[in-house]
């Protein structure tokens, strides 16, 4: 399980460097939300909340152990409001107010109503809270006190959004994996000597031991690296336009289709730049989440766009 966590570790602080890659221009703005690099990270993503599950069945299965259980809790609860913290003075106007950390933290607390369900039912609840956020999306949940569940229409933007819907789905899939492995007594194949035989186990466990260490200070360090070979090997200035769709169309794109998405994003850049407001978003003193100029446009064009669709 340590070497698992500590592959999915690697793997997440690979998406992570192409992020601060694109940060500091060294590749195309949107190339982190790309659609390649997308699925990338949500099944990096999954892969983090299946593994925390599967560890949950295995550390309370036979019997909720209250102390260790609030201690682990405690640490990640603890470092997701430091993640929340950090990123709201680093990056505000996209903080992280309900990333991967606090998903954990709160599917922890909804699995413990799981570990004497049978493994069926845990996979049927998993099936519908991944289902739930295509058919239960209500207005009624645009409030960012329910951000966090996962059924809202529009949300602030963020760095890192892993609401409990969907999300709850891959732990739960989790519980109930490792409660049909231990079933059917196949749980020692994990911990077999073939396992331990595989090359970098040893490395990868060491990694996965100390996964929450990891997770929150590889972003710092990836940043510090890239900072400093930008400093010395600076890349080149970007068109701030093409930067501008670029980016706007790789958001636009997780909700809706290409050709509204390319109007969209037109049609705000030519309202910014005619009200003067393209500079000051540039050099990053305007509030979009907040700026009544910026919502405006941003209603004026998405009716626009929804016109030519």
């Amino acid at each position: 399980m340590d070497a698992l966590r500590g592959f999915a570790l690697i793997a997440m602080a690979t998406y992570h460097l192409a992020w601060d890659l694109e940060f500091f221009h060294y590749l195309d703005a949107g190339t982190a939300s790309s659609l390649p690099l997308k699925i990338y990270a949500r099944s990096i993503a999954s892969s983090f909340l299946f593994l925390a599950g599967f560890s949950l069945y295995l550390a309370h299965g036979k019997g909720i152990r209250w102390r260790p259980f609030w201690i682990r809790f405690g640490k990640v609860a603890a470092a997701a409001l430091l993640v929340t913290a950090a990123t709201f003075f680093a990056m505000r106007d996209e903080f992280i107010y309900f990333g991967i950390l606090h998903n954990i933290a709160a599917a922890s607390l909804v699995g413990l109503l799981f570990l004497r369900v049978p493994a069926p039912v845990t996979l049927l609840v998993a099936a519908a809270a991944i289902a739930a956020p295509l058919y239960l999306r209500n207005a009624v949940f645009d409030t960012p006190a329910l951000y966090w569940v996962g059924l809202s229409e529009s949300v602030r933007r963020s760095n890192d959004y892993v609401p409990l819907l969907p999300w709850l789905g891959p732990f739960l899939i989790g519980i109930a994996s490792a409660q049909l492995l231990i079933k059917r007594r196949l749980i020692n194949l994990l911990a077999g000597e073939r396992a331990q035989k595989i090359h970098g186990f040893s490395e990868l466990s060491t990694v996965g031991r100390h996964s929450l260490a990891f997770y929150l200070l590889h972003q710092p360090i990836l940043i510090a690296i890239v900072w400093c070979i930008a400093q010395v090997f600076p890349a080149a200035s970007p068109d701030p336009a093409l930067s501008y769709m670029q980016s706007c169309k790789a958001a636009c794109a997780a909700q809706q289709s290409e050709s509204f998405c390319s109007s969209f994003c037109g049609c705000t850049l030519t309202e910014l730049k005619s009200q003067n407001l393209f500079d000051v978003l540039e050099r990053g003193d305007l509030d979009v989440n907040n700026d009544a100029r910026v919502l405006g446009i941003s209603r004026q064009c998405t009716r626009t766009a929804q016109g030519q669709e």
